[in-house]
């Protein structure tokens, strides 16, 4: 039995999943589509819950759990740990887990054997990967194994260094060939990130296939944001294309310090916490 049919305990029949040709159909009708990261089962349940189509597990892991000042250090192990527990806590999104740098890289069998691993393992729904038209070969012999693929194009975190930062893509051309080469290769969705409201709109009306955007402007067919940004729990500097919708940071901040006052004040526990 998979991660995905054991899904959340809670005694009820398991709710329809959401599959790629309701991304397509969402397409079709003009509805947009919303999608966001987790990492671990509350952040898994709390998205389901919500509704969102896509629960995704990405690489960005590494800095916003982890730590690190990239997503480069994420290894296939920890997406394949973080994605089983994700999965367990989602029964109704579509999961999504990112294939980590550089395995996209390595040809079309060590992609399909990493990709392979992280649906037996983790029981999820597709793979997302990071590429340019250079990588379309890949993404055809994943579609051809039987593996959903959603592409990544614009700004790709995993190849920060060679772009020379955070920043802006506005090479229009190269973004829609980009675009176009994974859309023909199979992939039922391509992320676009950083990319200028004109030529997102321009590459969203020219594929058949849906367009999430981070940071691409309204015009895509849906969008995406990391959890922790969204929620108001990150550390670094955000992202001007962030909307933060709770202060979880200041709420937490605030219930530590309280607490930690009623420990030193003896105020904790009190009758109602204390047993026997």
């Amino acid at each position: 039995m998979t991660a995905a049919e054991r899904g959340p305990k809670t005694g009820a029949a398991a709710p329809r999943r959401v599959t790629v040709h309701d991304l397509a159909a969402a397409r079709a009708a003009g509805r947009p589509i919303s999608m966001v990261t987790a990492y671990d089962w509350p952040t898994g349940r709390l998205a389901d819950a919500a509704g969102v189509d896509c629960v995704l597990v990405g690489d960005s892991v590494a800095m916003v759990v982890a730590g690190r000042d990239s997503t480069i250090p994420a290894t296939l192990g920890q997406m394949i740990y973080h994605g089983e527990i994700v999965s367990r806590a989602v029964a109704r999104s579509m999961v999504v887990v990112d294939l980590p740098f550089p395995l996209q890289h390595l040809g079309v069998r060590a992609a399909i054997r990493a990709a392979a691993r992280v649906l037996k393992e983790t029981g999820c729904q597709a793979v997302k990967l990071e590429g340019t038209a250079g990588q379309a070969d890949v993404i055809a012999g994943l579609v051809a194994a039987g593996i959903p693929v959603m592409g990544h194009v614009g700004l790709r975190p995993q190849a920060v260094h060679q772009l020379g930062g955070y920043r802006m893509q506005r090479d229009g051309e190269a973004l829609l060939a980009d675009a176009a080469a994974a859309a023909a290769a199979g992939a039922f969705a391509v992320v676009l990130e950083c990319v200028p409201r004109e030529i997102a709109a321009l590459i969203t009306r020219s594929l058949e296939v849906p367009t999430i955007g981070i940071g691409a402007g309204p015009d895509c067919g849906g969008q995406v944001l990391v959890m922790h940004d969204l929620v108001g729990l990150s550390f670094d500097r955000v992202p001007r294309f962030v909307r933060s919708y709770a202060d979880t940071k200041g709420s937490v901040a605030q219930a530590l310090a309280v607490w930690k006052a009623d420990v030193e004040a003896r105020r904790f526990p009190g009758p109602a916490e204390t047993l026997g």
